[in-house]
């Protein structure tokens, strides 16, 4: 029979601190000083009240990640983007980085092709593709772009109706969409992939000709028909791209090659949460919703009132351009690397949509900040996400294992056990090479009686350069 371990009925027992209350409090009653206390309590002294919801402190912190968690500046809440964020992230449960993101983005499909950056010979239009990274229904990612909605709606609802698309992405759709027809349509497309696992999915799998499209739908609007058969092309097109996935669908999903082969680039990871607490929901009304939609208003029809709209920097813009450009331009190594080796593109693109968001065609000062503070914002989601994943299965089941060992120690004999003998060593001693460029793993010498052994350890590195950091001779990376 088991014991009944209830304390309903057992006495109450009085703490040392209970115990120097009472004390206190009759002694005050007897007009007597107080007395000193037996001995000072066990306990800690209080600690102020914590929200518990709050995004900056936690009652219980956790123990620190590897990277630490990305942190939107004041700076990216520039101009009409800040006003949009400060009207309706108090009335929702999403994350500002969210609401901001997805607001830039369909403002920048919005506008279409006239507005637009030349660098050489490049042309960069203001359409974005933006990931948001968050835990399935507690992210409240789409939560954030329910908002967004229900402002574009008001703001240009043909547009909202007919090129905003929630319809599953693939090569043969979005060539469709977008195909060459006469009279010629509107070419502008707002994607929202709500779950973007699945086509991550079918990217693995070898999804056919979706990723190559994506690419050139970023780049320059051209895109190729699939085959000889049927000749469907799409020419001037304006796509823009919302994706929404959780960490661990992002995870098992992205493959290496897609990665690598420039998609992940064209992307801006965004690392979202909820950010509080909202039981009733929000209450955002009406009247306020209709400020903010005359204000963007104000901004669509600046942008769509001419054919062609070039954008350059002003003197103090262009300073600080050319000050952090050879942090933007470096070349980083494994997947965080590949995911983010487009930071110049982005920036600019990024400074444009604000520029575009005051009605003007030069980009200041403030504009190259805002969009510097969203991309510093992106960068450290790109590390959180990927982290020290380097995409070769090989390097990473090796780092997997010695972090997971016993010491986080592992000799070169006990990293071949892993692979049970039947991987070379010279495809291991690569892959710990490539480990040893990403500062993912540390060498370690452990004297012993004969010649020193060699262990090979888990490495945590700091994952953000600073400019003072690098040569002066260093070169921008190649575009690909």
């Amino acid at each position: 029979m088991l014991q009944n371990t209830s304390t309903a009925n057992r006495p109450h027992v009085p703490t040392l601190a209970e115990i120097e209350q009472r004390r206190a409090e009759l002694a005050r009653l007897a007009g007597r000083p107080q007395p000193k206390p037996l001995r000072q309590p066990a306990e800690p002294p209080p600690q102020p009240k914590i929200d518990p919801f709050s995004t900056k402190q936690s009652p219980h912190p956790a123990p620190r990640p590897e990277c630490p968690k990305p942190v939107l500046a004041e700076a990216a809440l520039h101009g009409l983007a800040g006003l949009v964020v400060g009207t309706i992230a108090p009335h929702t449960e999403a994350h500002p980085a969210a609401i901001l993101l997805q607001f830039l983005a369909a403002f920048g499909n919005l506008v279409g092709r006239g507005p637009h950056c030349m660098v050489d010979a490049t042309r960069h239009g203001l359409n974005l593709f933006v990931v948001l990274v968050g835990e399935s229904s507690k992210a409240r990612k789409g939560t954030s772009w329910n908002q967004i909605a229900r402002l574009f709606a008001e703001v240009d609802r043909p547009w909202f109706d007919t090129r905003v698309t929630t319809a599953r992405l693939t090569a043969a759709g979005l060539l469709y969409t977008l195909r060459d027809q006469q009279p010629p349509a509107d070419r502008r497309l707002l994607a929202l992939s709500e779950e973007f696992a699945s086509v991550l999915n079918m990217l693995k799998r070898g999804g056919g000709n979706l990723s190559p499209l994506l690419r050139c739908a970023w780049d320059h609007g051209n895109l190729p028909a699939l085959d000889t058969h049927q000749q469907l092309t799409a020419t001037g097109a304006h796509t823009s791209l919302i994706a929404h996935i959780t960490q661990r669908e992002l995870a098992h999903n992205l493959p290496r090659t897609e990665a690598h082969n420039g998609l992940a680039n064209r992307c801006l990871w965004a690392w979202v949460v909820r950010s509080k607490c909202l039981p009733d929901g929000g209450k955002l009304t009406q009247e306020d919703l209709s400020i903010l939609a005359g204000e963007l208003r104000g901004a669509m029809d600046w942008a769509t009132a001419t054919p062609e709209i070039l954008f350059h920097r002003d003197p103090p813009a262009a300073e600080l351009w050319r000050h952090r450009y050879p942090t933007l331009s470096q070349l980083r190594a494994g997947m965080r690397g590949a995911a983010t080796s487009r930071a110049e593109a982005q920036v600019l693109r990024l400074s444009a949509v604000y520029a575009a968001l005051d009605s003007t065609s030069i980009i200041a000062l403030p504009h190259l900040q805002a969009a510097l503070a969203v991309w510093d914002y992106c960068y450290d989601s790109a590390a959180l996400l990927f982290g020290m994943s380097t995409g070769d299965p090989v390097a990473d089941r090796i780092r997997e294992a010695i972090e997971s060992s016993p010491d986080g120690l592992m000799s070169k004999n006990e990293i071949r056990r892993i692979f049970h003998g039947h991987l070379e060593a010279s495809r291991i001693d690569a892959a710990l090479d490539k480990l040893l460029a990403l500062g993912a793993l540390a060498v370690n010498s452990q004297p012993t009686t004969g010649r020193s052994s060699t262990l090979w350890s888990a490495s945590q590195q700091n994952h953000r350069m600073e400019m003072e950091e690098l040569p002066e001779d260093d070169e921008p990376a190649e575009e690909e």
